[in-house]
């Protein structure tokens, strides 16, 4: 496996946080489906300062739509998700993947209670049974997680894998080879 070069970062000696705060804008509006009487979705995520416990306020209201903060949510980022970091990065739209639990009825909004920038974890919790929001990624968490990927990502060049014709008689007899014992 060949690796490609590590980037040394001249005067980038700045200690980066483990973790950011942050919280979340879910918007709720009547629906026009015939099942559901509210549609939810997320608006945005802003960085808050260290402490906030977990609430959900609700900020906005002008007839049927409301706008609710959800404060108290971290965001983690993980030296073994770093890739998934960097094609986020590297995307046309670069976002923060918002994990919520699914509410038992529509009348609930689903609350979050993760928030990531990974594409794989964001889409390991879509195959489960939580819905999951992609919002652009604010200025503040682009600037530290492009940070942290340039700290501690190496990129890995892939390499395809060439398959054997066992039929070719170059290669053998034209059967597979013996299972090892």
């Amino acid at each position: 496996m060949e690796f490609m070069e590590k980037l040394e970062l001249d005067d980038f000696d700045q200690e980066l946080p483990g973790h950011m705060n942050v919280a979340v804008l879910m918007e709720k509006q009547p629906s026009t489906h015939p099942w559901a009487d509210f549609r939810y979705q997320a608006l945005g995520v802003v960085v808050r300062a260290p402490g906030d416990e977990y609430s959900v306020e609700r900020v906005y209201k002008d007839g049927d739509l409301e706008h609710y903060l959800i404060s108290g949510l971290v965001v983690r980022l993980y030296e073994d998700e770093c890739e998934s970091y960097y094609h986020n990065l590297m995307s046309p739209h670069p976002g923060c993947f918002i994990i919520a639990n699914r509410p038992d009825s529509d009348a609930e909004m689903p609350e979050p209670y993760l928030v990531s920038l990974s594409f794989d974890e964001a889409h390991a919790y879509g195959e489960g049974d939580e819905e999951v929001y992609s919002v652009p990624i604010p200025s503040e968490l682009y600037q530290w997680a492009e940070a942290y990927v340039l700290t501690h990502y190496v990129a890995v060049k892939k390499i395809k894998r060439k398959l054997k014709n066992w039929r070719d008689p170059q290669a053998g007899d034209g059967s597979p080879p013996d299972e090892p014992s």
